[in-house]
């Protein structure tokens, strides 16, 4: 598996093979790391993912895609690559940057967080292998967008309550 680093994003395969990219960024009231984003985003995930995994799950495991289960909401003080972030396998970590992956026979996926002092990105890439990869991105992909924006503003709004 080779990952790139193209303007800054980084993606699980070359910009032009993937089959979906999606980078949103936020300037958040102070700097924090990778791995405290996803704490802060995770500690209360979104009641509606829940719902949206548990459909994901019933209608993937049809065709032989493993039970993901959602976000847990566990909060973890370090990680190390090979560590597990929920359902997510961690391939990179350092002060700036969290690489996380999730791969099937059917797609592949890269979620890279990235901090630059205050800013946060978010960068979500897939490689599909097959006819079901490309289908199970149909929803999901437009959803994902949506999901990641309402994320980072219920952070930057968490984070501001918190230190006003």
């Amino acid at each position: 598996m080779t990952m790139n680093t193209i303007d800054g994003a980084d993606l699980i395969a070359p910009r032009e093979t993937l089959a979906y990219h999606d980078s949103q960024s936020i300037d958040l009231p102070r700097a924090i790391a990778p791995l405290e984003a996803w704490n802060l985003m995770m500690a209360q995930p979104q009641p509606i993912l829940k719902w949206a995994f548990r459909v994901r799950d019933a209608i993937s495991a049809r065709f032989g895609v493993k039970r993901i289960g959602g976000f847990s909401g566990r909060r973890r003080d370090r990680v190390t690559v090979g560590d597990r972030l929920d359902f997510f396998l961690v391939e990179g970590a350092s002060p700036d940057l969290l690489l996380l992956t999730e791969r099937d026979r059917h797609l592949d996926v890269m979620t890279a967080i990235r901090t630059t002092g205050a800013r946060l990105t978010i960068t979500s890439s897939v490689v599909v292998h097959n006819w079901f990869g490309r289908a199970y991105m149909l929803p999901v992909g437009p959803a994902h967008r949506v999901i990641v924006r309402i994320m980072l503003a219920r952070l930057r709004k968490g984070m501001r309550t918190a230190n006003p």
